[in-house]
């Protein structure tokens, strides 16, 4: 469902990602690692098809993301970092134009933005503007336009960013559900929700892939079972994201 093969991004004399190569299949749910500044979210949004790399590519459902642009989005729900949107709209207002983004009219619009909210937890705040919300509310917003289309692919970075702690478990619940039917790259820097809801860790420094495999086995590399060190142990970098 998701194939990415050598993708590679500089910024001026700055290596972001240098040739990662990875695939995802349907029923896996991948947790992206690594610290502040090891191209996370740079590699997030040149498989999203939002930042042209430099070399490589990747495809979303057989579809390449830079020949075959539509066709690879339509398979896919992105929340961004910072979950930009209107801030003037409401989330009712809001959805209902992502909705018509995505080519969805009458009953199967009302059908589709009825099923984003109630997975979203959103009923309370839906004629609030956005920018008004608290960014755990911004973030489910985010998340909601993500899954409105229900793509067989989803890239969230940082889903439960600025959640508390009852909406963190609501999220990674809903995650848990999905993942059967769906394709799951998720960006984070919590090792917590790594172990949690992925099925399959990978840990690049660098923008460089240093670990692949399940949060279990990579736990079990460090003396003390535990994933942050094993964490510490293959990371080095200390700038910022």
């Amino acid at each position: 469902m998701i194939d990415i093969e050598n993708l590679t991004k500089h910024f001026g004399p700055i290596k972001a990602v240098s040739g990662l190569s990875l695939r995802v299949g349907q029923g896996e749910v991948l947790g992206l690692l690594g610290p502040n500044g090891a191209g996370k979210s740079t590699s997030m949004k040149m498989v999203a098809g939002f930042l042209v790399p430099d070399a490589g590519t990747a495809r979303i459902a057989g579809h390449d993301i830079q020949t075959d642009t539509i066709a690879a989005q339509r398979a896919l729900g992105y929340l961004p970092e910072g979950a930009p949107a209107y801030g003037e709209m409401t989330p009712r207002q809001f959805l209902a134009f992502i909705a018509q983004v995505r080519g969805l009219r009458g009953e199967a619009s009302r059908q589709a933005q009825a099923r984003a909210i109630a997975r979203t937890e959103l009923g309370a705040v839906l004629n609030r503007p956005i920018e008004t919300l608290s960014k755990g509310f911004r973030r489910r917003v985010g998340l909601a336009q993500a899954i409105l289309h229900d793509p067989p692919v989803l890239i969230l970075d940082e889903p439960t960013d600025g959640l508390d702690p009852n909406q963190k478990h609501a999220m990674r619940e809903l995650i848990r559900e999905m993942a059967p039917a769906k394709a799951i790259i998720i960006s984070t820097h919590v090792l917590e929700e790594v172990e949690a809801v992925c099925s399959r860790a990978v840990i690049i420094d660098r923008g460089v892939l240093v670990a692949d495999a399940t949060p279990a086995a990579l736990a079990s590399r460090s003396k003390s079972g535990r994933l942050d060190d094993i964490f510490r142990q293959l990371t080095t970098t200390e700038t910022a994201a």
